[in-house]
């Protein structure tokens, strides 16, 4: 898309950790030329007209590096999912915090208030239940595995206003466990199915939406990437 290749903030988009990852890709429900990028770290862009002008969409996203903590552009973003319902609604893992917006990008309210950390790389949403959305802090930038060595998946069910940990099957001590920002999916079941994997090599799955867990497989490489598929 030459749009978003030759905008003109792209000669100072810097890379952080995993490059110039264009790593989400969120597609409105009504409008399907209707987008939302998010960069590492160049922040979040948004189409009206499939892809031929972009905008920047970072109001109210924080930064940390830099003289200005609130910048046009520039912003380290994680991932984005979209609610299943509410085709306004995304949720936004950033590096700093986490994010709601309900206007597609055009402002992000923090929600970060109820989570143990700010830091973090996944996000997934329920398939089928407005408001519905899953994270798994890390303790850090600097320590990146999970908060207080807790295996633990944080649920919200009010977009954000307030988060769960989801514990049960999970190891609750000496759990160093990373997950990056593509290792985390759902199977869109009813109920949903949940998956995620580790850079220490292990998978859980849930099928009852995070109630509970069971290790599906360890031992493996470092899992960077999670799909889930249903055969009926």
């Amino acid at each position: 898309m030459r749009g978003l290749w030759d905008h003109p903030h792209r000669p100072r988009w810097e890379p952080g950790g995993g490059g110039l990852c264009l790593h989400s890709i969120v597609v409105h429900h009504d409008n399907p030329h209707r987008l939302l990028v998010a960069i590492s770290s160049a922040g979040v862009y948004r189409t009206d007209d499939g892809g031929k002008t972009w905008e920047s969409a970072n109001q109210g996203i924080y930064a940390e590096q830099g003289p200005d903590t609130m910048p046009e552009f520039g912003q380290c973003v994680h991932r984005a999912a979209l609610d299943p319902v509410e085709g306004d609604r995304v949720f936004l893992q950033g590096h700093w915090r986490t994010y709601r917006s309900d206007d597609f990008g055009g402002t992000w309210t923090d929600i970060t208030s109820s989570l143990p950390s700010t830091f973090g790389f996944p996000v997934v949403t329920h398939p089928r239940q407005s408001g519905h959305a899953y994270v798994i802090p890390l303790q850090s930038d600097e320590h990146r595995w999970t908060v207080d060595a807790k295996c633990r998946v944080f649920r919200t069910s009010d977009s954000g206003q307030s988060w769960e940990p989801l514990t049960a099957g999970l190891p609750q001590e000496g759990a160093y466990v990373t997950v990056l920002r593509d290792a985390f999916a759902g199977d869109g079941l009813d109920p949903a199915g949940l998956y995620f994997g580790t850079r220490s090599g292990e998978v859980y799955g849930s099928a009852d939406e995070g109630e509970t867990w069971q290790l599906l497989a360890s031992r493996l490489p470092s899992v960077l990437s999670v799909r889930a598929a249903a055969v009926v």
